[in-house]
């Protein structure tokens, strides 16, 4: 079974949505396919089980918070 998750962050503005973009894209090579669209970052999870789909999505939330968080910090 394949199974296709797509998950939308949307940000303040297209720039806050760009870092997260860069920040995130290492970590999601082969294993997520990720965009911009505006102030949106999305992304797309493919996978065989749905365990392997819920373990990467909360590894997705988790490392975008971070970056949520890092980018307040900002001045």
């Amino acid at each position: 079974m394949n199974i296709k998750v797509i998950i939308k962050f949307k940000y303040k503005n297209e720039e806050i949505a760009e870092i997260a973009y860069k920040s995130l894209e290492p970590d999601n090579i082969g294993y997520i396919n990720s965009s911009i669209h505006g102030n949106y970052f999305i992304c797309s999870l493919n996978g065989d089980s749905i365990g392997t789909i819920l373990a990467t999505a909360d590894d997705l939330v988790f490392c975008e918070t971070m970056v949520e968080k890092i980018s307040e910090l900002r001045v």
